[in-house]
C-alpha cells in the first residue's frame, strides 16, 4: 500500500485529535450535540477515519435503536475530520467547507456501537488542493460506512462536501 505523503501541519492536527481529553474538549466546545450523544473518533490517519457512536440513552429513539441524526453525526464526523486536517496541511490559503448534500441508506437496526469509515480521505485532500491552486469551489462526494462490532453494515452514508477559497 502507498503511504499519502503528509505535512507537518496535518500530522499535527492528526495528534491533536488523537489526543481524547483535548479531543473531547474540542467536541464539547464545538459540536456539543456529537459531544453529548457519545460520538467520538476512534482513527485519523492521511487516508481514513474512524468514528464510533454508541447506543445510550441520549443517541436511541423510541424504537430501541440508535437514532438517525446521531448515525448521521457520527459518517458526518468520519468526512469532516480529514477534510479539516487537510484543509490545514495542504495549503497555507484559507479555505472554507461545507456539507452540501448526503443521502442515507439504513441497513440493518443499530442496537448497539457503530463504527463509521470512510476510506476516501485523498480525494477530498485533492478537491482541497485543486481549490487552493485556482481559487474555484470543488465539490465532492464521499461514503462513510457505519458497521456493528461483527462487521454487519448499519447503514451507509455519501456525503457531499463543498470546499471554497477564503478571500
Amino acid at each position: 500500500m502507498e503511504q499519502t505523503p503528509i505535512s507537518p501541519a496535518a500530522d499535527a492536527f492528526m495528534r491533536f485529535a488523537g489526543n481524547p481529553l483535548r479531543f473531547s474538549l474540542y467536541l464539547f466546545w464545538k459540536l456539543p450535540i456529537a459531544w453529548l450523544a457519545g460520538v467520538r473518533l476512534k482513527e485519523l490517519t492521511a487516508t481514513s477515519c474512524v468514528t464510533v457512536v454508541p447506543f445510550k440513552w441520549l443517541s436511541q429513539n423510541p424504537f430501541r435503536s440508535t437514532y438517525f441524526a446521531c448515525l448521521g453525526m457520527a459518517a458526518e464526523m468520519s468526512t469532516g475530520l480529514p477534510a479539516m486536517m487537510y484543509i490545514r496541511g495542504v495549503t497555507p490559503k484559507r479555505v472554507s467547507m461545507l456539507v452540501t448534500g448526503m443521502e442515507a441508506s439504513f441497513v440493518k437496526k443499530a442496537t448497539g456501537k457503530t463504527w463509521f469509515t470512510c476510506a476516501e480521505s485523498t480525494i477530498m485532500r485533492d478537491a482541497i488542493a485543486r481549490t487552493a491552486a485556482s481559487g474555484e469551489p470543488e465539490t465532492v462526494t464521499v461514503n462513510s460506512v457505519g458497521r456493528s462490532h461483527d462487521g454487519t453494515v448499519i447503514a451507509s452514508f455519501a456525503i457531499t462536501w463543498s470546499f471554497k477559497g477564503k478571500v
